[in-house]
């Protein structure tokens, strides 16, 4: 059977996180120590205990859901020989796929993406930028809104989720602006997201520049399975190659629709997301009711994705 890694962004954390796998298998407080160390901080304490507002901040959300993923991965590689086709992780869930495909040590994985969080939160002003998503639209219409909506200001679809599904980002103004386009234009729902960071638009270039140099310093290899980026849904096979995807990534939209649809085009036939939430899982089920995707987040989750990579 030809099968697929997605690892979960920003979003899908929550306090108390992975504590059900934890009790049942070490490897998840061991990959949390491992990260911990590197941090600096209580990785695993801030994920079980929060608070919310703490975990939430995105320095610290960025490591901690893409330990969670190396974690999940990790449980089921001690069980099972993994031979994915392929991977992908949605926006921040990249960075997570890279580890899992050998290209940084997990220890500079989570100080990389603590650095993009605080990056990203530098680039713009608290209260400045906004990000909404848009349901029940088809994509051009919401670029073509936010191109309206824009006077001036930054105003830009960043995330084609699913098909009736695209979450835009920008200048606050802009971004409210927009969204009363969209209600008036017949969305099904408008929904404002509680972030402080406008990820994907062109607002993070001078965060993407930054990145580029800590990207320059870090020592990578290439990706020892296809990992499918989100700027293209297509792979890189040299350092130089992923390192500008990654500096691209942070201000380009992420194509999740293509890149499901690039997997299934490939011969992938089934998908697992490993890591919090199932937010991937719900995705897919709008993209390709037809590709089956298991979310592996607990014990009973983890059985069921051993019995079907086992098959």
């Amino acid at each position: 059977m030809s099968y697929a890694f997605v690892f979960p962004g920003q979003g899908a954390q929550s306090v108390g996180m992975l504590s059900e796998m934890a009790q049942s298998y070490p490897q998840v407080r061991h990959t949390f120590e491992e990260a911990s160390d590197a941090l600096g901080y209580d990785l695993w304490s801030l994920t079980q205990n929060g608070p919310d507002t703490a975990l939430n901040q995105t320095e610290k959300t960025q490591p901690a859901m893409l330990t969670a993923g190396v974690a999940v991965y990790r449980v089921l590689a001690d069980q099972v020989e993994l031979k994915p086709d392929a991977m992908a992780g949605h926006s921040l869930g990249e960075y997570t796929a890279l580890t899992v495909a050998g290209t940084w040590s997990l220890a500079d994985a989570v100080k990389l993406v603590a650095l993009r969080g605080r990056l990203m939160q530098d680039a713009v002003p608290q209260g400045e930028g906004a990000m909404a998503a848009i349901l029940g639209l088809d994509d051009e219409a919401v670029v073509e809104l936010c191109a309206q909506a824009a006077q001036d200001e930054v105003c830009e679809a960043v995330n084609f989720n699913s098909p009736g599904q695209v979450v835009i980002a920008g200048n606050r103004d802009a971004v409210a602006r927009a969204q009363q386009l969209a209600e008036a234009r017949g969305a099904k729902r408008v929904v404002p997201l509680p972030v402080s960071v406008p990820s994907h638009c062109s607002l993070m270039k001078p965060a993407a520049e930054k990145l580029g140099e800590a990207l320059a310093d870090l020592p990578m290899n290439p990706p020892s399975v296809p990992v499918l980026h989100n700027i293209d849904a297509a792979p890189r096979t040299s350092v130089a190659s992923v390192r500008e995807a990654l500096i691209n990534q942070l201000y380009q939209p992420v194509q999740w629709v293509r890149t499901i649809e690039q997997m299934k085009a490939d011969g992938v036939e089934r998908l697992l997301e490993l890591g919090p939430g199932k937010v991937l899982t719900g995705l897919n089920r709008r993209i390709d009711r037809r590709m089956p995707i298991t979310p592996v987040l607990d014990p009973a989750s983890v059985e069921a994705a051993l019995q079907q990579l086992e098959e």
